[in-house]
């Protein structure tokens, strides 16, 4: 059983807390993405849609470039800000 002391010191913690933070950040931004596409440009009467690329400007905003831009933002931030640490427990010198 590990101790919590080892754990708040242990700098893989700190690390992990980070990475998650982020991707908790890039699914509300993912959310308000779609919510506000899918319903900002869908909530009118469907005869006054308007169309890019043959899909109601709602849906290819929300769903097909929403898709296109998580899809980038994620690479570039995980190439960027994420890093590789070891699984393995490390022997310490006392």
């Amino acid at each position: 059983m590990r101790d919590y002391q080892v754990q708040d010191n242990d700098y893989r913690y700190k690390i992990a807390n980070r990475e998650a933070l982020i991707g908790v950040g890039l699914v509300i931004f993912n959310f308000v993405w779609w919510f506000a596409f899918a319903y900002g440009l869908g909530g009118k009467d469907p005869s006054e849609y308007s169309y890019v690329m043959g899909f109601p400007a709602w849906f290819f905003y929300s769903c097909v470039l929403g898709f296109v831009v998580m899809a980038v933002l994620v690479t570039v931030i995980v190439k960027k800000w994420f890093v590789d640490i070891p699984f393995e427990e490390e022997e310490h010198d006392e």
